[in-house]
Order: C-alpha cells, then structure tokens, then sequence
C-alpha cells in the first residue's frame, strides 16, 4: 500500500458559509462556493501540491512532515520503495547511502537505474530521478556504509528517522544503537522474495488516537508492557458527534534485545494464537543468527543448509511454538527465497514501512510495535511485540540516571557462541560436524514435505 499524493478522499462537505474543520487543517469556502483548505505555515503552492495528504492526516502533520530529514541506508528495491513513497510525501530531505555500483540485476529489481547507470554507484545513480519526483525535496548521498558504521551519534542528530533496509543483523544493530544513542527513531527492514519483516525501534513515542467516544472512560494507565494513556480529552464536531482524544506512549527496545524476546504473554498463553505464529518468525531469527556468525547469506550447500536448519528449529524452539509450525514444507520455501527481490513484495512492505513513518512523524495512530512479518505465499500480515526492557530503562526504574553504553557488537542475544558457530546445532543424524567448519561428508535427510521438523532434520531444496 503505497503512499500515493495522486490519491485522496471524497469532498468534506460544507455547512452554509461557516469553515469546518477537518483533521487539522481548516476548509475555507470560496465565493464560487468551492472549499480550498488553508493551513498556517504551507505556502499556497504547498497546499495545492499536497491538498488530498492534508484532507487525510491534517495540516499539522504534513508540517512535520514537510520538516522532516530522512536518512535512508540501501536503495535495493525495497529501499526504493520507501525512497519513492517519502518523496512524494513531502519530506524535507532525504539522505541516501548506498556506494553499492549498480548491476544488472538491480534494472529489473528497482526503476531509479538505467541500463546506463551499470557500474555507478548506486545512489548518485538513482539521485536525479528521484528529485524529478518531487523537486521540493532535497535528496542527496551520505556516502558509504563502511563511513557510517564508524560514526557516532553526533551523525545522526540531524536526522528525524533512520531507516536500514535489507543489511546483516550486526550492521543493523550497530546503526541502531548509534541510533538510539541520538534518540532517533529506527526502522528495520527486509525483503526475501516472497517474505519481508519491518522492526522498530522508536525508543519513546508520543502519539495520538481520535476516536468516537464510548460511555465507558478510558483510564489513563498502562495498556500493555509497553503502551500507556498519558492524557484523555473531548471535543464536540460541527455534526454533533463527540470524539475522544487519546494521548498515549510506546516504548521499544532495540534490534539486538528483540531478537532474543519471548512472544507476548497474550501469545504464548493462548493455544490458538501460539498456533497461529507464522513459521518465518523462526526462520528470520535463524537467518539473523547465520548472518552475524559467518557474514554472509546461506548458500545451497548441504553444510549450510544443515545448520540453517538446526538453528531454525533451535528458534521455534526459543519461541515455544507448537512442534508443527516449521514443517519442510515452508522451510525448502523460504531456503530458495533468500537472498531474492521481488518488486510486488517491495512495494508493500515499502508501503507499510512509509505509512507508519508517515504516522510517526505526524504523531498520530498506533505505529508498529515492534516486529512486522509479510508472507507473500499465503498472503498474511502479522505484528507480534516481541519486547525486553532496555538496559537505560532498568536503571531508571531501580533508581539510576545517566546514559548506559549498548555497543550492538559487544552485547550477547543469550546464545553461546563456540568456533565461530551458535552452540547446540551440532549435527547428529546428519552425518554433519557444523561446529568445525568441515562439510565433508554432509548428508540431507529427506522427509515427507509437510512433516514437521526436529532437531536432527534437514532438507533438500531441490
């Protein structure tokens, strides 16, 4: 669901000659009897160009909008998703990194690059089509990924939000502490063929839900482990109706703790939403695990595909899933995805990721909280809030002040690590030493194609 500035909402209609008041922004009429919107601090030209956005989320929040630095790191074709969708938006400025030279597989992947452009690097590639988009944003490079990861959060203050598309878990970590460190918000995201993920990590975020107002009151207090009602008022619309105005706060923790984070109590207390945990949670944290221990995406390889399956199984294990949810079936399925991009996938976790941003900056609506899965195959879309208390906060609640030191590299997820490999993924029946390193003699045990797996069982993909 890409963000669209060409698509509004039907005419707010007027009552005699007196303004209404919608979202935010004020709908004047005309002597032709025509309403125009008027919004202090959006020129005239601002306000024709993003006309339907105001009539949708307000005049207010397309301000903040309008103010907004964006720093966008990789412009694969996810990346250019979002790129896309934050452009026509209206944000201020939109600062890419991505030194990556273009290929040719990147022409059928994203639509910023030219068959010219093989061989340049690709966000100054991408840059002047981009800007064509929309010529009141101003885009430009931030240079490259090995500069970014060495720099400090100074760097990022700047910046209103960070964004990270398709990187290794450890260079996501390391750009979401330096993140954090600056108090940005983070956004985490993903695509591998027909599946895709979003994270997020907002650290502290205020914002606002308007809704009907019920007899019941609503209580300020804590909701859940991680949102509270900071504020309730009301006010009367021109038609009658009160509305409620509901202030709350989420709060996250980064990417490194929610990797390790149990399922919500709702979740794992409740058998039939247990069983309907998607099999690619599991999996993703499986690929997360692969990438910081050996750099790099699994390959076709009987050695890889036994320890991507030994850690995958370890991971629904974590989770405490049902011993059905990782069954072969889906395992071969997302084995021959990774690593794969395809544009109808990009375009909606893209435009997924670019309407919660759209959200947050304008501090309005329930953002993500805080792990999003997309399953392309089945054509399902979940949220789970797999949360553990940040090391600052703990200290706040035992009484501490001051900054705590969260290096992403330096911290531990929980697991062993012994030779280089997540300890507990020995293979047994496999035949496979995958603490060694030594593939020789690997076997791949082949099983019905829906059973589920255990421990010992890998699979073939072809």
């Amino acid at each position: 669901m890409a963000i669209d500035t060409l698509t509004g909402t039907s005419e707010p209609s007027m009552n005699g000659n007196a303004p209404e008041v919608t979202n935010g922004s004020l709908l004047a009429p005309e002597a032709n009897g025509i309403a125009t919107t008027t919004a202090p601090g959006l020129s005239a030209d601002e306000i024709a160009l993003y006309d339907r956005q105001i009539r949708l989320w307000g005049a207010q929040a397309q301000e903040r909008i309008r103010s907004a630095n964006i720093l966008l790191v990789s412009l694969r074709a996810l990346g250019t998703e979002i790129a896309k969708n934050l452009t026509l938006a209206g944000i201020s400025s939109l600062t890419i990194i991505d030194d990556e030279l273009v290929t040719e597989e990147d022409l059928g992947a994203q639509f910023f690059v030219r068959e010219e452009d093989v061989g340049k690097p690709r966000a100054l590639a991408a840059i002047p089509r981009i800007q064509e988009l929309n010529p009141r944003v101003t885009v430009r490079s931030g240079g490259s990924l090995n500069d970014l990861v060495t720099q400090d959060q100074t760097f990022y203050a700047p910046f209103d939000c960070v964004i990270a598309c398709d990187h290794d878990f450890m260079t996501l970590s390391i750009i979401n502490t330096t993140a954090r460190f600056a108090n940005r918000p983070f956004y985490a995201a993903g695509i591998h063929g027909f599946y895709g993920y979003i994270f997020a990590d907002l650290v502290g975020h205020d914002f606002v839900v308007e809704r009907d107002k019920s007899n019941k009151a609503t209580p300020i207090a804590r909701e859940t482990l991680t949102r509270s009602v900071l504020s309730v008022t009301t006010k009367k619309e021109t038609n009658g109706k009160n509305t409620e105005i509901v202030k709350k706060q989420e709060m996250y923790c980064p990417l490194i703790l929610a990797n390790t984070s149990p399922l919500p109590a709702d979740v794992l207390n409740n058998r039939r939403k247990l069983k309907s945990v998607p099999a690619l949670l599991p999996c993703l944290r499986a690929l997360f695990d692969f990438q910081r221990t050996y750099a790099r995406l699994p390959g076709r390889t009987s050695q890889d595909l036994a320890i991507f399956t030994q850690l995958a199984t370890a991971k629904s294990r974590e989770l405490q899933l049902p011993l059905e949810t990782l069954c072969s079936d889906f395992l071969r399925s997302f084995i021959q995805n990774i690593g794969a991009e395809i544009m109808p996938t990009a375009a909606f976790v893209g435009g997924r990721l670019s309407e919660d941003l759209i959200n947050v900056l304008g501090k309005r609506e329930q953002p993500i909280q805080n792990f999003a899965l997309f399953d392309g195959d089945s054509l399902e879309g979940r949220i789970y809030s797999l949360y553990s208390h940040p090391p600052e906060r703990v200290m706040r609640s035992v009484g501490f002040d001051g900054t705590i030191a969260m290096d992403g590299i330096a911290m531990q997820d929980g697991m062993d690590v012994e030779n280089g490999v997540a300890n507990g993924i020995t293979g047994a029946s496999t035949g496979t030493d995958v603490t060694n390193g030594n593939g020789a003699g690997a076997r791949v045990a082949f099983r019905p194609t829906s059973t589920p797996l255990n421990g010992a069982d890998v699979i073939d993909i072809d």
